[in-house]
């Protein structure tokens, strides 16, 4: 380090020690000012101490007389004074070394307060001011103070206060003005026009419904002060009868008692509701309430209720169904003019009476009692009951029973609707007579059926035996003319036995003891195409695949294999072909067979599903083939049907429940 810098150095360390010595003079002049004062000020506080202790006496009388909340705090907010009340009201206890008025500010009021309380020093007093604090127990309270100076030869020395809890007055105040503030808005939003005047009929306060009632475009504050006897004529050219609206208005206002739902009909059909409530307080009129309400949509549905009700109350009177109501003891309280006609009683002869002891023996009884039961259960049900009527025949009745509520929701009986059912079960008894005798025909003649073919089968086998042998043995001695009749009476047998079997087979279809099950006719379908023979010049195909569906195998089969050996057997063209294909509905599945064969004339349409009908003549055809397919689909809730032109081809359509 150069010389120069040394000597740099030595000069600034020079210039801080004397800043740093006129700093220590400075800081003991200071300290000797603020010992001086806080002497003066100690001394100050000793002579306020010695004037309170000198006055403390007759202070005394003045804090034991003071009802609110009294406080005497130094100009630093610490307390000097307070009696019982102010003591009551913070929590704190008598103590000035520990309790400043700042302690117990509420932390969002002390801005406030301070600004308050040198005001309250410049101006000697503050009056009506609220502040909230915060007690000992830790509650919040807001308080009124009333505070001023206290002098000391013309110097500020403390400040008194005069504190009240207004907590309670100023809730409550609020709350009534929340109250107010709420009545005001539910007056002024009320679906009802309302019109509050004084006791000399001077409007004090209205609504916009009342504005809109009476057709008024101006504001509902504008209304204020208007005299309601003027706004009246005013209002009359509305109403159908105005005179009688504004005489009845001044008779009711005249009167000055209470009306209640008194019906105004308007010009436009609209029906208002007007109510009239004079306000009295302590037996003196202060005003009177008018309200007006548009009940037009409410009459309506009045009327429209009343006349539903007329209407449901002919519909039970009149209707073929006997009703009958009972109460939860079973004791009748109701009956209609049905079930007067079906029991043979009167409505006096019921009404108050036990239905049990009038319609029923010990052998039903017990029914009654249970279903009564089940009613005040809340359960509903319908049941057979043998009666007796009044001539003392016994029928057979169907009851609907329900309970009966009320508006409670409560069970206060039950309702029945009956009807007669006597004749009706008397024609079920004898359905099931006829169809167990029909079962036992249908059997003895299926076993019939049985033994004709075979009674039948025998001798044309016994025929055809004898024929083989005549051949066999007058071979050499029979011409050609004699063969040829042998050929004729031997094809003539095949087709009687063909045809004894094929009635057989008809007679047979619907008495098949084997349950429906999941049948594939995909499969069915193309094994049966596999197995049949087919010319070389007619092609069988299948379009789509056939759906599985619940049914007997082996009788979809027949109906499937008929189809296509028909329309096999009638293909004329060198080219032919069968085409089968589904379409699924809603409820059954449509079957189709196609070919391109020599056509049906429409009107052998219906007739080829008649048994023995066949519209070409064949030695292999018996003519119920076709019966057997639609006594097939009709077991299975199906159709049957077909189009088909001449020299076109034919297709025949089936359909199959699902």
């Amino acid at each position: 380090m150069s010389q120069k810098q040394i000597d740099i150095l030595q000069r600034a360390l020079a210039r801080e020690k004397a800043a740093r010595k006129q700093a220590e003079l400075i800081l003991e002049e200071k300290s000797t000012e603020l010992y001086n004062a806080n002497e003066k000020l100690e001394q100050l506080y000793r002579d306020i101490e010695a004037e309170l202790t000198r006055t403390d006496s007759q202070l005394q009388g003045v804090f034991e007389n003071i009802v609110d909340a009294y406080v005497i705090i130094d100009l630093t907010g610490n307390v000097m004074k307070m009696n019982d009340a102010f003591v009551s009201l913070v929590g704190y206890r008598n103590s000035r070394q520990n309790l400043n008025l700042f302690k117990i500010l509420h932390p969002k009021e002390k801005k406030r307060v301070a600004e308050s309380f040198k005001s309250l020093i410049n101006s000697g007093s503050i009056t009506d001011f609220h502040v909230n604090i915060i007690t000992k127990k830790k509650k919040k309270k807001l308080v009124h103070i009333n505070a001023s100076i206290i002098y000391d030869k013309g110097l500020p020395v403390a400040a008194q206060g005069i504190v009240r809890d207004i907590t309670a007055s100023r809730k409550a105040e609020d709350n009534l003005i929340e109250s107010e503030n709420r009545l005001a808005s539910l007056i002024l939003n009320l679906d009802s026009g309302i019109v509050v005047e004084d006791e000399n009929r001077k409007i004090v306060l209205t609504n916009k419904k009342f504005c809109d009632l009476f057709d008024i475009q101006d504001t509902p504050e504008s209304l204020i002060g208007m005299d309601c006897a003027i706004a009246s004529q005013y209002t009359k050219k509305l109403f159908a009868d105005p005179d009688a609206y504004v005489e009845k208005s001044n008779d009711i206002f005249k009167n000055k008692t209470t009306i209640l739902g008194d019906e105004l009909t308007m010009i436009d059909g609209k029906i208002l509701e007007r109510d009239f409530v004079p306000i009295i307080t302590k037996n003196e009129s202060k005003g009177y309430l008018w309200t007006f309400t548009d009940v037009s949509i409410k009459r309506g549905f009045r009327k429209s209720l009343e006349a539903q009700r007329q209407k449901y109350r002919n519909i039970i009177a009149n209707m073929n169904l006997g009703l009958c109501e009972v109460n939860t003891d079973g004791i009748i309280i109701m009956t209609n003019q049905s079930f007067l006609e079906m029991s043979g009683f009167t409505d006096a002869e019921l009404i108050g009476k036990d239905a049990i002891s009038i319609f029923t023996d010990l052998s039903e009884a017990d029914i009654l009692v249970e279903e009564n039961k089940k009613r005040n259960k809340g359960e509903s049900n319908s049941y057979e009951l043998k009666v007796k009527i009044k001539s003392g025949e016994e029928r057979l009745w169907l009851i609907s029973g329900a309970p009966h509520y009320s508006l409670n929701g409560e069970i206060v009986g039950s309702i029945g609707i009956h009807l007669d059912i006597t004749e009706l079960k008397m024609l079920q008894l004898q359905k099931e007579n006829l169809v167990i005798e029909l079962e036992k025909s249908n059997d003895e003649l299926q076993e019939y059926a049985h033994i004709v073919s075979h009674d039948l089968k025998s001798p044309l086998r016994s025929i055809d035996a004898l024929i083989s042998w005549i051949k066999e043995d007058n071979k050499d001695k029979l011409d050609e003319v004699s063969i040829e009749n042998f050929k004729h009476i031997e094809t003539t047998l095949e087709k009687m036995e063909l045809l004894i079997s094929d009635v057989l087979e008809y007679s047979s279809v619907g008495f098949s003891d084997q349950e429906k099950n999941l049948v594939n006719l995909d499969d069915v379908v193309h094994g049966l195409i596999d197995m049949m023979y087919k010319p070389d010049h007619v092609k069988v195909e299948v379009l789509n695949k056939l759906p599985t569906l619940t049914g007997d195998k082996t009788k979809l089969q027949q109906v499937f294999q008929n189809l296509i050996s028909n329309a096999i057997n009638f293909i004329d063209k060198d080219q032919g072909f069968v085409k089968i294909k589904v379409e699924e509905l809603p409820a059954h599945y449509q079957f189709s067979v196609q070919d391109n064969g020599m056509g049906i004339e429409e009107k052998y349409h219906d007739k080829i599903f008649k048994i023995f009908h066949a519209v070409n003549k064949s030695k292999d055809s018996t003519g119920i083939g076709l019966s057997i397919v639609k006594k097939i689909v009709d077991l299975h809730d199906g159709k049957i049907w077909l189009e088909s032109k001449p020299n076109m081809g034919t297709t025949f359509f089936f359909t199959i429940k699902k």
